[in-house]
C-alpha cells in the first residue's frame, strides 16, 4: 500500500501524534507499504527517519492549514489512501476527496469543542460541551465536522468516548471503529531509577513530580502548581513540554512561591521523556481533555504510579484505587491528597505500577498496528471495487 500520513504535531515537538505518527510510519515501511507523512513541524528538514517527511513550519495557523492542504493535494495523487491525524480535518479530507482518494481519519478529540474552546466560544469542557454548545460558530463548526466525518471512508476513535462522541454526531456506525492507541516507546527500557537520576542531575533525596504535555490552559499545570503548594518543600515538580501557556504557569509559580520548586524542561527527546518517567515518584496528569494518552501509556508501562483527571479517555486507562488515583479537573486539594497517599506507602505505590503493567497487553504497539493495517486493506480493496 501507498499512504499518505497527515499530522499536526511532529518531532521536535511534544503530543501524542508525535509519537504515534513516526512509530506506525516506521511499521509500515517495515511491512512493505510506503509511506510519506505531510507534518506540522517545527524542523524545516526532518531527516532520520525511514520514510520522507514534508514539514509544514510554523506561520499563522489558517496559513499552515492552506499551505498543507495545497501539498496535501499535490502529493495525494502518488499514493493509495490518506490517513488523517488531524482535529481540523477538513482541508486534508477534502483534499484527498478531490484527488478520489479514501481517507481515514484518526479521531484523537471532538474537533469542533477544541476550536471553541482555544478561541473562547465555550468555557464548558467537552463532555457539557455536547449538549451546550451554541452560537452560529459552533453551528457552523459542527457542520463541517459532520461534513468530513461523512467524506471520510472510516473514522477511527481511539477510545471508547470518543466512539460514542462520533456516533452522536449521526455519523454512519459501519464507518466506526475503535482502535486504542498503542505503547510506542521501547520494549526493553533498561534505565533503572537510580541511573535516570543520575543523568539528569536529580538529587536522591528529592520527591520528583512529573507532568509531559503541551502547555495548553486544558492540561490543567496550574492546578498541579497549586497542589505543590500544599506539599512538603522536598516535593519538586518537572514540567516536559512547550506551548502557549508557559508564561502565565511560570508567573502563577512566582506567585503561589514554588517557582524554584518547578523545572520547565521544555520540549525533551522522547527518550529523555522516559528517563524523566523512570526517575519520577508520581506522575500526574490534570487535563480537562484526553482521548487516550499516548503518555499514560509510556507511564503505565515504564512503571511510575499516576495521579490522573477523571475525564473523558482517562478513566479507560486507570481506575481510581486500582492502578492509580483519580480526581476531578483542577481539584488541587484532592491532587495533593493523592500525591501525598502515594508517597506515604511504598508498597501502594508499587502495587499501582504492577496493576498498570498487567494492563499493557491491551495497548500492545504489533496489535494495534496490524488491525489499522487490515483496515486500510479492507478500504482499498473496497474502493478498487
Amino acid at each position: 500500500m501507498r499512504i499518505l500520513i497527515t499530522t499536526p504535531v511532529f518531532p521536535p515537538d511534544l503530543g501524542g501524534p508525535a509519537v504515534y505518527v513516526p512509530s506506525i510510519a516506521r511499521w509500515l515501511v517495515g511491512r512493505g507499504h510506503q509511506i510519506k507523512v505531510v507534518a506540522f513541524c517545527e524542523d524545516p528538514n526532518p531527516t532520520g527517519y525511514p520514510f520522507p517527511v514534508v514539514a509544514i513550519t510554523r506561520v499563522s495557523l489558517p496559513l499552515r492549514y492552506l499551505k498543507s492542504f495545497f501539498k496535501i493535494l499535490r502529493e495525494a495523487k502518488d499514493f493509495d489512501l490518506v490517513y488523517v491525524q488531524e482535529h481540523l480535518a477538513l482541508l486534508p479530507v477534502l483534499a484527498a476527496r478531490l484527488r478520489g482518494k479514501p481517507a481515514v481519519v484518526r479521531v484523537m478529540v471532538d474537533g469542533t469543542w477544541e476550536i471553541a474552546h482555544r478561541f473562547g466560544w465555550t468555557q464548558d469542557n467537552i463532555v457539557d460541551f455536547q449538549k451546550t454548545g451554541r452560537g452560529w460558530k459552533v453551528h457552523l463548526s459542527r457542520f463541517l465536522q459532520r461534513r468530513w466525518w461523512s467524506w471520510a471512508t472510516r473514522i477511527i476513535p481511539v477510545s471508547d468516548f470518543l466512539k460514542d462522541i462520533v456516533l452522536s454526531h449521526g455519523t454512519e456506525p459501519s464507518k466506526v471503529v475503535r482502535i486504542y492507541n498503542a505503547y510506542n516507546g521501547p520494549k526493553d527500557f533498561a534505565t533503572t531509577k537510580e541511573e535516570a537520576r543520575a543523568k539528569l542531575g536529580i538529587p536522591a533525596d528529592r520527591k520528583i513530580l512529573l507532568t509531559v504535555c503541551r502547555l495548553m490552559i486544558w492540561k490543567g499545570v496550574d492546578g498541579i502548581l497549586r497542589a505543590l503548594q500544599g506539599l512538603p518543600a522536598d516535593c519538586h515538580l518537572i514540567v516536559c513540554g512547550d506551548g502557549e501557556e508557559l508564561e502565565n504557569w511560570q508567573r502563577l509559580a512566582k506567585e503561589l512561591g514554588v517557582a524554584d520548586r518547578v523545572t520547565w524542561a521544555g520540549n525533551v527527546p522522547h527518550g529523555k521523556v522516559l528517563e524523566h518517567i523512570r526517575a519520577a515518584d508520581v506522575f500526574l496528569l490534570n487535563s480537562n481533555y484526553e482521548g487516550l494518552s499516548h503518555t499514560l501509556l509510556e507511564v503505565m508501562y515504564v512503571g511510575c504510579p499516576i495521579v490522573a483527571s477523571n475525564v473523558c479517555g482517562n478513566p479507560e486507562l486507570v481506575a481510581d484505587g486500582v492502578n492509580g488515583f483519580t480526581h476531578a479537573f483542577n481539584d488541587h486539594e484532592a491532587i495533593r491528597k493523592a500525591v501525598s497517599a502515594i508517597l506515604a506507602d511504598p508498597a501502594r505505590a508499587q502495587a499501582f505500577v504492577a496493576r498498570s503493567r498487567e494492563r499493557m497487553p491491551e495497548f500492545d504497539r504489533e496489535s494495534q498496528f496490524r488491525k489499522k493495517e487490515a483496515l486500510f486493506e479492507e478500504v482499498l480493496a473496497r474502493a478498487r471495487r
